[in-house]
């Protein structure tokens, strides 16, 4: 087997046609199923159900592509290293990001890192909360930050900033006329959400504190950043809920922060590494989490 028939095999999996497939790898259809035959009679098993209609995974195909591309990313890390050396660095500290609402914090954590860690590269993945979860146990990444603390065994979710929810509202909102807005109120209006595929940590923590009201949301949108979600609340298209730090922080103009009338809730993220005893790094970059200061406003923009 050789990398040749893993990038052929993940070409055809991706695409399920052997004609695009093979314009995608620029080379001609008939060694491109020559490859995928020879690495099926290498593994001694089917990988594609193939008609002249369509091409379709088998069950030991879908177990293969599973593990793929998880072959390709080490390898790309395993360059990535060879680079960094070469460039001074003498480390590096694999982080991997969840939910699509990036930690307000983590530009004071990077600058942290690099101040007092120079020679150690930084290197930011942007997963699902699914894919960090199977990044950690497979090694391909040495910690995340996510907001779910929902991980399973084998992976220590630790809290490691909590940021008062706030309500983002476009200038001139009606809404403004309340400094604290009660919760029945806001869902009067339309919300522009998080995705749940790649916010899930987010939407959970959300419908854990929309669980107290007598209505359901209005969803406007389900986006898959912060600041998309920002966008479409400064062309007045919806309300959106986040860390009052993140609205704070945010690029767009013409956004409102407000709190929500009560007991405010808090949008927590957690920090996840495996559960075991960390690296020497590992440990110096958990500390450097704890250590960065708040930066949330308490009255908006």
């Amino acid at each position: 087997m050789e990398l040749r028939h893993l990038r052929c095999f993940l070409a055809v999996a991706e695409e399920l046609h052997f004609a695009r497939a093979a314009e995608r790898l620029h080379m001609e259809q008939s060694p491109l199923s020559r490859a995928i035959k020879e690495l099926e009679e290498d593994l001694s098993e089917q990988l594609f159900v193939r008609t002249s209609r369509s091409t379709r995974l088998t069950r030991a195909g879908n177990l293969f592509l599973e593990h793929v591309p998880r072959i390709f990313m080490a390898l790309q890390q395993a360059r990535d290293s060879v680079k960094a050396s070469a460039n001074g660095f003498h480390g590096q500290l694999r982080i991997a990001l969840s939910d699509g609402m990036t930690p307000s914090r983590l530009p004071a954590l990077l600058a942290l890192c690099r101040q007092e860690e120079p020679e150690v590269e930084i290197r930011l993945f942007e997963v699902s909360l699914a894919q960090q979860l199977k990044g950690l146990h497979e090694d391909l990444y040495d910690v995340g930050l996510a907001q779910s603390a929902n991980v399973g065994d084998g992976i220590l979710a630790v809290e490691a900033w909590s940021d008062p929810l706030h309500v983002a509202l476009p200038a001139r909102h009606p809404l403004l006329a309340y400094k604290r807005i009660p919760l029945d109120e806001v869902l009067r209006y339309p919300l522009v959400m998080g995705d749940p595929q790649f916010c899930e940590g987010y939407c959970q923590q959300i419908e854990r504190i929309l669980r107290v009201a007598d209505q359901k949301p209005l969803v406007a949108e389900q986006v898959m950043s912060c600041e998309l979600m920002m966008a479409m609340v400064a062309a007045g298209l919806a309300l959106g809920l986040a860390g009052a730090s993140q609205i704070a922080g945010g690029r767009e103009q013409g956004i409102v922060s407000r709190p929500l009338a009560g007991r405010p809730p808090v949008l927590t993220t957690y920090l996840l590494r495996l559960d075991r005893e960390p690296s020497e790094r590992l440990s110096r970059f958990v500390e450097r989490v704890v250590a960065v200061p708040s930066c949330v406003t308490s009255s908006g923009r």
